[in-house]
């Protein structure tokens, strides 16, 4: 403890870096932020924009950069990421900001940030082009936590023969997520090619009844193949659990060699 006050004193560490380090949060007028998690639970920590104003989506992410070297925001607006960028450039001027607009995603790395490197590969898979906006939040995700990330899209059960044709690429990968609306049956039929793990990833889209998500997840809850489900929409949940997996994959294969 005397070693982070001094440094503290010195200037070669902020207080909330060291509030960090001791608590394992740091503290700020938006609220606490958890900078251990990664280090706990292997997921990092992220800040869900909505229903935050821009002024707190922003101080959270520089407060995450400042202790972790990292930020990420979810389902963040437009007025947000303005915000974010300016809190960072101003503060972090050679970090680097991401966002994907279609997740809604948005991603901050210091210039010494040391990105995770996972020896596994996590493939998402879409049913239509609808699906994009949760199915990417999850390759977010995944991609931070190390995974190398592969993608394959539009290729719902309406016209199965889409989907066969990339078989080779589904088996070829150590976990899939797979994100579907309608009646989500795109994860229960790839559950049926592949000795992967498979995550099912429900979308709120389709038509009438059920089309908020319910009878996706309903569908994918009630599947007579093998696979997880995560809530409707739950891209980042999908994408930090795809990228435990492969991470436990990695795991298992270094200690085979």
């Amino acid at each position: 403890m005397r070693e982070i006050l001094e440094a503290v004193a010195t200037g070669d560490l902020s207080p909330a870096q060291a509030e960090a380090q001791l608590r394992g949060y740091a503290t700020g007028d938006a609220g606490r932020f958890d900078a251990a998690r990664e280090q706990r639970r292997g997921v990092p920590e992220a800040v869900y924009a909505e229903g935050k104003t821009a002024a707190e989506v922003a101080e959270l992410v520089a407060t995450a950069v400042e202790t972790t070297g990292r930020g990420i925001a979810t389902r963040i607006d437009d007025e947000q990421v303005a915000a974010v960028r300016e809190r960072i450039y101003e503060a972090f001027p050679d970090a680097e900001v991401d966002h994907r607009e279609r997740s809604a995603v948005l991603a901050v790395h210091s210039a010494t940030f040391d990105f995770p490197d996972v020896d596994a590969t996590v493939c998402v898979v879409t049913g239509g082009t609808v699906d994009a906006g949760p199915a990417g939040e999850a390759v977010a995700i995944a991609t931070e936590m190390g995974a190398t990330v592969e993608r394959i899209e539009d290729v719902g059960v309406a016209s199965i023969a889409r989907l066969l044709d990339q078989v080779e690429t589904l088996r070829a990968a150590d976990v899939l997520v797979v994100a579907a609306g309608r009646e989500g049956a795109l994860p229960t039929v790839v559950a049926g090619l592949v000795d992967t793990p498979v995550i099912g990833l429900p979308v709120s889209s389709g038509y009438g009844h059920g089309s908020d998500g319910e009878a996706a997840l309903s569908g994918m809850l009630q599947s007579c193949t093998v696979l997880s489900t995560v809530n409707v929409d739950a891209g980042f949940v999908a994408g930090a659990q795809a990228g435990l997996i492969a991470r436990a994959i990695e795991g298992d294969s270094g200690s085979q060699k």
